[in-house]
């Protein structure tokens, strides 16, 4: 399989045609603007293709109580006759291709020269971009150049709303309007009843005349555009594209109509400049610089990217899901991923978007209380898995991975509960970074409040050992389930519960209306805070003092040990390898609990402790075919154990996990949490950035390669410079207004 080995440090080129893995490179060419993502499939379609789009919001269910983002009516379809021959890769001969994906402004652009079956040479050139600057606008640019004959070419540009979603179709028709030069279509969901307009206008440019029609097929209107060609005169054009839903306007169709009668074509340099402007504005705020690996810095860049496009810069009621917006992997659904490993990245360099994203679960907190009072517990328990109104989407039963006719019973939505916490800690480090005590005080707090009423009520009492434990979990290590007093869970629920009264003094303190409402609402009697204070004094929380280790689980050092080491070489995982049940058995691990746990509460833990749980558990962890999360959160515990060379050794795991498709599952979409841990990874790990409640400090440890890395990140409303070099390794300034 072809990679993407030209090392330019923003581009992501393919220079030859790879059919076979197609999937993978629809995956990496996604683009968008935070609204709605078009996977990178070619305008004029291919067989197999996985042809999706996503617009942040819009699920719809199916009838097995399953509920996913919907893949929205094709705006990208646009088919060439050429002399009387229909443009395909599937036939004639490919004499050039390739494709290229500029990081700087989300420009996808794709050259061919192909000969048709009957002989004929065309050199075609495709671009398409979706505006940073206007959020419903998508535009298409493309050229025929004939080069050894002249004849007649039928350009069709078509909305078609008969998309379906892996064979489950979600939408309805609903309306239409076609013209020669315009169409538009609006479609309802089946379930939810979300209404998407998508509308459309094709403009030519060509030296001869030029015939038009609308073809008004029902749920497919097509506009027809047919001129002449010849080497001497070939023929351009553009297809311009709006797209809204009824989440964002009551009559989407409508403004859809309005701006196809104000569109003034040709219309891609006056969007171009404005949309150019706004995606250099992102990369001010977020770029991140690596001198002397042209890898890492193209990869860095390329996770950065896949976030940008996928985070909600207009809309507070929806987040970031596992696959962002690229595929169809997890349907959208939002995890841990976000709050963990995605949201950093936007904390430090764009606070405005995690607000938004901490919004979502604020929008949601009804659900997370439903899940609660559900499972028989007080307070917001959130989700394994959430999508539009915060309750658990999870499926109870999934296909076997190995026979697919056998089903798996899904337990994480039952019972992997240390998501709340993360979920506090998320908005806790928001709250640290930016000083937003408005967004603590109206939104943050109630949720840190309601969810660790949740720990309290959840804790269960053992007599017999006089402790508090949370029993038949799963923790991030899901090789383990139906475990015991997880040691990241238990952490972290402690965590939590002390983090609650730290915030409801300061609400006490500062804002005593918000501290009194709250404290009514939520029942947070002085029973209650006297017992979330027995709880915190009596959780189980382990550590052996005199070897530093922190058991996983209760049991786990009982379960046979398997070395990563002793099982290669192997292609798969270890759960694969051994099966579910057999994998849960042994102390291999899917990604680092403990470590995770060390990363995220450094001030708990001492050096000591931090190395012999690293020594520990790093040769039992499945790095390459376990979770695609755990290789940037072992680099950056690599870094703060004193090896920076080991670090980067696991980086470059998580860096490659999509631009090389590590985990042959790319092709379901890009893995958000890896994109997000390589920025953490730098930034927190080879920078050493490390922060407080009192401040920020720098301890680089650069791989022995890496010749410079520099950054900006936000504190407290004030941008700061960050620039790492062997000889200068902690340089650092305020960046003027």
């Amino acid at each position: 399989m072809e990679t993407p080995t030209s090392r330019s440090l923003w581009h992501i080129e393919q220079s030859h045609f790879d059919p076979q893995n197609q999937r993978h490179w629809e995956t990496v060419f996604t683009i968008g603007n935070g609204v709605f993502c078009a996977r990178g499939v070619f305008e004029e379609g291919y067989r197999g293709e996985e042809r999706a789009a996503f617009m942040h919001g819009l699920f719809d269910d199916v009838p097995i109580h399953f509920t996913e983002l919907v893949n929205l009516p094709d705006a990208l379809e646009l088919e060439l006759f050429l002399a009387g021959e229909r443009f395909s890769l599937e036939q004639g001969t490919l004499l050039e291709f390739h494709r290229r994906l500029d990081l700087r402004t989300g420009l996808l652009e794709r050259r061919i020269r192909w000969r048709s079956p009957q002989g004929r040479t065309t050199r075609l050139h495709f671009q398409r971009f979706i505006s940073l600057a206007d959020p419903h606008l998508m535009l298409i640019r493309f050229s025929i150049h004939p080069l050894d004959y002249q004849g007649q070419v039928e350009i069709r540009a078509g909305l078609n709303g008969e998309t379906d979603n892996l064979q489950f179709k979600h939408w309805e028709w609903q309306d239409q309007a076609t013209s020669p030069a315009q169409a538009r279509l609006t479609c309802i969901t089946r379930k939810t009843h979300l209404t998407v307009a998508l509308g459309t206008y094709l403009h030519i440019e060509s030296q001869a005349d030029v015939e038009r029609e609308g073809w008004d097929v029902r749920n497919h209107p097509v506009l027809v555009a047919r001129t002449q060609v010849s080497p001497e005169q070939p023929v351009s054009g553009e297809k311009i594209v709006y797209l809204y839903s009824n989440r964002e306007t009551a009559n989407p169709a409508q403004i859809v109509q309005a701006r196809l009668t104000q569109t003034n074509a040709p219309l891609w340099d006056k969007a171009w400049l404005a949309h150019a402007i706004a995606w250099q504005r992102e990369w001010e705020a977020c770029d991140v610089i690596i001198e002397g690996d042209e890898e890492a810095q193209q990869a860095v860049r390329f996770s950065i990217f896949h976030l940008l496009i996928a985070a909600p810069r207009q809309d507070e009621r929806v987040s970031i899901g596992a696959k962002t917006l690229s595929g169809y992997g997890y349907r959208g659904h939002v995890f841990w991923d976000t709050e963990i490993f995605m949201l950093p990245l936007f904390t430090y360099t764009r606070p405005e978007i995690a607000r938004n994203l901490l919004s979502y679960r604020w929008h949601t907190l009804e659900g997370a209380r439903r899940k609660a009072r559900r499972n028989g517990y007080k307070g917001a328990q959130y989700p394994w898995e959430s999508a539009a109104t915060g309750d658990e989407v999870t499926p109870t039963w999934v296909p076997h991975f190995a026979d697919p006719t056998q089903l798996i019973r899904i337990w994480t939505g039952d019972i992997e509960i240390h998501i709340s916490a993360d979920i506090a800690y998320a908005i806790r480090q928001y709250w640290q970074a930016t000083g937003d005590d408005t967004f603590m005080r109206e939104r943050g707090a109630e949720i840190i409040l309601d969810t660790a009423r949740f720990w309290a009520s959840r804790a269960e009492w053992n007599p017999d050992l006089e402790r508090f434990e949370y029993t038949d979990v799963i923790g991030p290590d899901e090789y383990h389930d139906h475990v015991d007093n997880n040691a990241y869970t238990n952490y972290l629920a402690r965590w939590h519960l002390n983090t609650a009264l730290e915030i409801l003094e300061w609400l006490k303190s500062h804002f005593p209306e918000t501290y009194a409402d709250l404290a009514q609402r939520l029942e947070l009697t002085p029973e209650e805070l006297a017992y979330w204070q027995k709880v915190i004094a009596h959780l189980y929380c382990p550590l052996d003092a005199q070897t530093g280790l922190i058991e996983q689980f209760e049991g786990y050092f009982q379960r046979k040990d398997v070395l990563m080491a002793d099982l290669e070489p192997r292609n798969v995982s270890v759960q694969v390898l051994f099966g579910i049940e057999g994998a849960n058995q042994t102390q291999a691990i899917k990604q680092p609990d403990v470590l995770m746990l060390l990363y995220l509460l450094p001030d708990q833990f001492s050096t000591e402790v931090v190395k012999a749980n690293y020594d520990y558990y790093t040769p039992r962890t499945d790095h390459t075919f376990g979770s695609s999360l755990g290789p940037s959160i072992q680099a950056i515990m690599a870094c703060r154990v004193g090896r920076p060379q080991e670090a980067y050794e696991h980086f470059m795991r998580a860096a490659r996990a999509d631009l090389e498709n590590v985990r042959g599952n790319a092709e379901d979409g890009i893995h958000g949490a890896s994109a997000g841990g390589v920025w953490q990874a730098v930034v927190f790990g080879f920078a050493g950035l490390q922060v407080s409640d009192s401040g920020w400090s720098l301890k680089p440890t650069l791989p022995s390669h890496w010749k410079r890395v520099a950054f900006k990140f936000m504190w407290r409303g004030q941008p700061i410079y960050v620039e790492a070099t062997p000889q200068n390794p902690s340089q650092t300034h305020e960046v003027s207004p």
